[in-house]
């Protein structure tokens, strides 16, 4: 048996919006994908702040979030990937969040 692969060009992200629900990206060809944000653990935890903060990097094949080392492809989201983060490595990450969050609070 024989598998063949098809090849395709992936259109470029050019920007992105996040709500309390969902994940929404617009690309270069007209097409708006989203998908629901507890997919992407990083970003459901995320302050508004931190969500606001991404850039599109490597020609638009992928959305960074700096404050969040969250990196999502425009592949992952055309397929319907959720997040491949695995929970232990989510929890140190959150731990180490919410750590920062309470020694930059006052008092």
């Amino acid at each position: 048996m024989t598998t063949s692969t098809v090849e395709m060009e992936l259109p470029e992200a050019v920007s992105v919006a996040i709500s309390d629900e969902a994940l929404t990206a617009t690309l270069a060809d007209g097409r708006v994908i989203s998908a629901p944000l507890r997919w992407y653990p990083r970003l459901a935890h995320a302050t508004p702040d931190e969500r606001g903060n991404w850039e599109i990097i490597a020609h638009g094949a992928h959305i960074h979030w700096p404050d969040l080392d969250e990196d999502l492809s425009v592949k992952g989201l055309l397929a319907g990937w959720p997040s491949g983060e695995s929970e232990r490595s989510f929890r140190r990450w959150l731990d180490a969040k919410q750590a920062d969050r309470s020694a930059a609070s006052p008092g």
